[in-house]
């Protein structure tokens, strides 16, 4: 069975960091693509972050300076370390694993992936 849980959400004031993880079983992780994904209130969820099996990145321009995808293999577990954090970062965060394993790239569009954990809020105060 699939398995994706996220931890590490939590309050915290603006500047503040925090650093989720995906601990995930269940399917070959080594294999996909991963990401993180952001649904702020009232809005649709979002790509923020992704990772490709190769270990390369990416990250969308508004984290881009502030956060950093990455992956660990040998434990089967998706990190988003979070810096600087503002209150427009608040949300619930999810991680996901593609649907098929993609050489080499990863994206944004949400209908690549095919697995979802539950998600961890993430609210930032000012």
């Amino acid at each position: 069975e699939v398995y994706l849980e996220e931890s590490g959400g939590g309050s915290v004031e603006a500047g503040g960091s925090l650093t989720l993880s995906c601990a995930t079983s269940g399917f070959d992780f080594t294999g996909l693509p991963m990401g993180w994904f952001r649904q702020r209130p009232g809005e649709k969820r979002d790509g923020i972050a992704c990772i490709a099996i190769d270990g390369s990145s990416r990250h969308m321009p508004s984290v881009k300076a502030r956060f950093t995808i990455s992956r660990d293999n040998a434990k089967n577990i998706l990190s988003l370390q979070m810096n600087n954090l503002a209150p427009e970062d608040t949300g619930m965060y999810y991680c996901a694993a593609y649907r098929t394993p993609t050489p080499y790239s990863c994206s944004f569009r949400d209908w690549e992936y095919g697995s979802w954990g539950q998600g961890t809020q993430v609210t930032v105060s000012s």
